[in-house]
């Protein structure tokens, strides 16, 4: 993968060194392209040289694409305003979200956003104090959030974009920490959402106890999401595998899973 980052530069070394044209680089490059189609004349059953060369001009064709793709000063003031790039609170996730947009515009397949990171105020781990914690963060990602996916309902990209958020665990109901709400790891029970194509909305599937700390109704494993998520993708968990080591392995684990039919549209 490629990491875009929120600050600066989105994508770091796009620019011709001190002392290259982009003209010079062209010609360059033409001169490569043709020392390539000579050495290929004279190795025509190669299939590895084809697919060094060809990728490699892929990947030229990529920079040079996502110099214009990650350029936000393309798009309006009532953008920026929308994704809360002008509010210090919003603007690194608003970046982030609207680069994305950007991203899915030109046709990128997969993305994976980040809340959070670095030491622990910074991420959503409210060990300390749970209440401020997520207050925080929501608030961080609330407004970009939204103006992402309501963009791509208005652009026609809802039905064929599949949004799903979430983290690795939950939160105890038991208080962490001396003085302040913390919260500490609970892997017994924790949500996550899936929203766009081929999602049926407005529902939760499960619950969980009174004190939030376990399951109470309609457990749905991780495999089992996982599942749900390659079945909206066009893939059957079940015919991904391949035998290792007594095992029947796949993308969901060895164990069985089973798609979530709830969460289908």
């Amino acid at each position: 993968g490629t990491m875009f980052r929120s600050s600066g530069t989105p994508l770091l070394n796009m620019e011709n060194p001190k002392g290259v044209t982009d003209r010079g680089q062209r010609k360059s490059l033409d001169l490569l392209g043709a020392l390539n189609q000579q050495h290929r004349r004279t190795r025509k059953f190669e299939s590895e040289l084809e697919a060094r060369i060809e990728s490699y001009e892929l990947a030229y064709r990529m920079q040079v694409a996502a110099k214009d793709v990650v350029d936000l000063s393309q798009e309006s003031a009532k953008t920026h305003e929308r994704y809360g790039l002008n509010d210090k609170i919003t603007a690194d996730f608003g970046r982030k979200c609207l680069i994305t947009k950007r991203l899915l515009e030109s046709g990128v397949r997969f993305i994976q956003l980040y809340s959070g990171g670095g030491h622990i105020e910074d991420t959503w781990d409210g060990h300390t104090d749970c209440i401020t914690n997520h207050k925080l963060h929501a608030g961080e990602t609330d407004k970009p959030m939204a103006a992402l996916m309501q963009d791509m309902k208005d652009i026609g990209l809802w039905d064929e974009t599949l949004f799903v958020w979430g983290g690795e665990f939950g939160r105890t109901p038991t208080s962490e920490g001396i003085g302040k709400p913390g919260r500490d790891h609970n892997w017994h029970a924790f949500t996550m959402w899936l929203a766009g194509g081929g999602v049926k909305g407005g529902q939760a599937i499960g619950a969980s106890d009174d004190l939030g700390f376990g399951i109470a109704d309609r457990p749905v494993h991780v495999s089992d999401f996982h599942a749900t998520i390659l079945h909206l993708m066009g893939l059957d968990h079940n015919l991904l595998s391949f035998y290792y080591q007594g095992l029947d392995q796949r993308l969901t684990g060895p164990d069985e899973a089973h798609v979530v039919e709830e969460a289908l549209a």
